[in-house]
């Protein structure tokens, strides 16, 4: 029977669920073919590296044909690693070190290796009842295009079971930015202007990636053992697939309002009193599945279109928050922050109290305003904030801040105390019970598949 007319439903007779069996059978094999195709060409791509380098070296001809050995052996691991099925018991677990709206991130040591890596889990039944699946796909997505930037967590492992998915990525043992003010309030000038300009960089990399990061908050400002950022959690990213921002971020009738003026706005608030009570909802918001919608440019809200210019704008409130203390349209209410957003131009205020330099706030204003207006790359990094920086050097300057580590293991820098008082929303990785397994979900697992990763740079250096 032809499987085309089994999927087209021309074949009289078959039954519904037959047909949907033959369409994934179809969408298997045409993901089978590709994929294969995809590994011929990278691996040809190697080779052809490899073979530029004997020649641009002069090596000597037992030199290279040692070098081409030992390419066949790692392709020949590649292989392997690749046919090789990763499961959650592969990686015993050391601590958790953050939790978040659909999932959490674990502390984890591979147990064959030895090595240390960040494992993030997501629960399936969550992403398909909160229609996430393009967000999954994309976070994914960029995280293993991302491979040769610094500027972006590292992805090493990527690898599903019936009830969770699983990102095996670098730890990195610096925290976050986010824990970093909730320390320290404010920065001052010359270290925002060093944190502020490696999101430039790190933004930028993504961007050339063809991808729009749109969740750009202190939460997702990763530090690394050196000191430096790297951008995590690409759960909100998109490649312009598919969006879900509005449904996820507006609800109770936020929507139907969101191009209203403020209404019974409170603006007496000291700036002490401000800090003082961003500080204290801060934590909580990270790990609520409401999240908060401070750093959202307003033309999200507003349904108007976007793209990689609301990431600047997400860069203005943190620019903003570093200087000042908190974001520029925070409100107790998150309807109110909303209505704070949408009207920005009454709404933007600099407190009195705070001296800030002519080229901060310049930049500022430059970030935070409509997306015509709106400063972006090439012409950010002309600007005179950052006037004197040395962009091609930036991941080679001393940070303002490195970490101080007693083993590959600590977590002093992350809130695990935190952690505690926060109810789990995921179950354990080794419980089955709620896998995507009957009848009715035939697609579901469908909507994973290409979900698995193997970085080529896991294959053993020693072979």
């Amino acid at each position: 029977m032809n499987i085309n007319a089994l999927i087209d439903g021309n074949s009289s007779g078959v039954s519904k669920t037959t047909q949907d069996r033959a369409a994934i059978a179809k969408l298997r094999l045409q993901y089978f073919y590709e994929t294969t195709v995809a590994e011929c060409k990278e691996r040809d791509l190697r080779c052809k590296e490899v073979e530029s380098r004997i020649v641009s070296e002069r090596w000597s001809d037992e030199r290279r044909g040692l070098q081409l050995a030992s390419l066949g052996r790692k392709e020949s691991e590649f292989l392997r690693l690749r046919r090789t099925r990763l499961t959650a018991a592969d990686f015993a677990t050391v601590r958790v070190i953050g939790k978040g709206a659909f999932g959490e991130v674990r502390l984890v040591q591979k147990r064959d290796s030895g090595k240390i890596y960040a494992m993030k889990t997501l629960k399936k039944s969550e992403m398909l009842k909160k229609s996430q699946l393009a967000h999954v796909k994309a976070e994914r997505d960029v995280l293993a295009e991302s491979a040769n930037t610094p500027w972006v967590v590292q992805l090493f492992y990527s690898f599903q079971d019936p009830s969770f998915l699983y990102l095996i990525m670098e730890f990195l043992p610096g925290g976050d930015m986010m824990t970093m003010l909730i320390k320290y309030d404010v920065f001052p000038e010359d270290v925002t202007r060093f944190y502020i300009a490696e999101c430039v960089a790190a933004l930028e990399a993504v961007h050339a990636l063809g991808f729009v990061h749109r969740d750009i908050k202190p939460d997702n400002l990763l530090i690394d053992k050196d000191g430096h950022i790297k951008l995590s959690d690409f759960g909100l990213a998109t490649g312009f697939h598919k969006t879900h921002e509005t449904a996820y971020y507006v609800n109770g009738g936020v929507e139907n309002e969101a191009g209203a003026p403020p209404k019974n706005i409170d603006l007496s608030f000291s700036r002490k009193e401000r800090i003082e009570t961003w500080k204290r909802n801060r934590r909580f918001l990270a790990y609520s599945t409401v999240g908060t919608p401070d750093y959202i440019a307003p033309e999200v809200f507003s349904q108007e279109g976007y793209s990689k210019e609301a990431d600047f704008w997400s860069l203005g409130v943190i620019l903003f928050e570093c200087l000042i203390g908190y974001p520029p349209f925070y409100s107790d209410s998150p309807i109110d922050t909303y209505r704070k957003i949408i009207a920005w131009p009454e709404t933007l205020v600099f407190p009195e109290e705070v001296h800030i330099s002519y080229e901060a706030e310049d930049l500022i204003r430059s970030l935070l305003c409509s997306v015509q207006n709106r400063i972006k790359s090439p012409y950010i990094q002309q600007h005179q904030f950052f006037r004197g920086l040395e962009w091609a050097n930036l991941r080679r300057l001393r940070a303002p801040f490195i970490p101080q580590l007693t083993s590959i293991t600590d977590t002093s820098y992350f809130p695990v105390d935190d952690l505690n008082n926060v109810a789990p929303n995921v179950h354990d990785p080794n419980d089955m019970d709620i896998a995507i397994s009957d009848e009715s979900s035939l697609f579901s697992n469908l909507a994973f598949l290409g979900y698995t990763y193997r970085r080529w740079d896991t294959v053993r250096e020693n072979l």
